[in-house]
């Protein structure tokens, strides 16, 4: 059975061709993967670190990460060459749709003063990083268990190269995007009008 979001992408297809005025339906922007990473940063306890880190997301996104490692030593972090750093994960097909319905219908709305999502993180090629201060907003952790707070980001990867045509598509598939107040289109027309 095909996942729920990947039948609603498939049924809102049409309607993203006409509103991003596309001439090909081959044109409309897809979710190619997610890509979730999580940094330890500079803890004491490395390996003990690592292992939490790789537990807890191996429990969010069903899929078990992989370690990184220090590609060079920096001594001022107190980092050696070959120590490991974070862990990641690259989710696609029924886990990526299922991970990203999980995340903004039941995540993201638990986060604090949740006012929705910053609308300007994209990175010039259609990509979005999502980052996330605090592992406690997923169902799958139980908080009796968490031993230290950790943070990451998720990375939405699509097939366009456009912002504009991602942001569509993202928001179509239900990311609750913080609709920017007046104050910060008059700042953003300020700005190019000085450009």
């Amino acid at each position: 059975m095909e996942p729920a979001l990947k039948t609603h992408y498939k049924e809102i297809i049409p309607e993203l061709k006409k509103q991003l005025g596309l001439e090909n339906i081959h044109e409309v922007p897809r979710l190619e993967k997610i890509v979730v990473n999580c940094s330890i940063g500079s803890e004491a306890d490395r390996k003990v670190a690592i292992d939490d880190a790789s537990n807890e997301v191996a429990l969010i996104t069903g899929q078990k990460p992989q370690v990184a490692y220090a590609k060079k030593a920096i001594a001022n972090f107190k980092l050696r060459q070959g120590e490991p750093v974070g862990v990641k994960v690259t989710l696609r097909g029924r886990r990526m749709y299922d991970f990203m319905l999980r995340l903004v219908r039941t995540a993201v709305p638990r986060i604090r003063d949740f006012r929705g999502v910053p609308p300007r993180s994209f990175d010039g090629r259609g990509n979005y990083t999502l980052g996330i201060t605090d592992q406690s907003i997923f169902p799958e952790i139980e908080l009796d268990k968490v031993k230290r707070s950790l943070g990451f980001d998720v990375t939405f990867v699509t097939s366009t190269n456009n912002d504009d045509h991602a942001r569509v598509m993202l928001k179509a598939l239900g990311m609750p995007f913080r609709e920017r107040t007046v104050q910060a289109k008059k700042e953003d027309g300020e700005q190019s009008e000085a450009a």
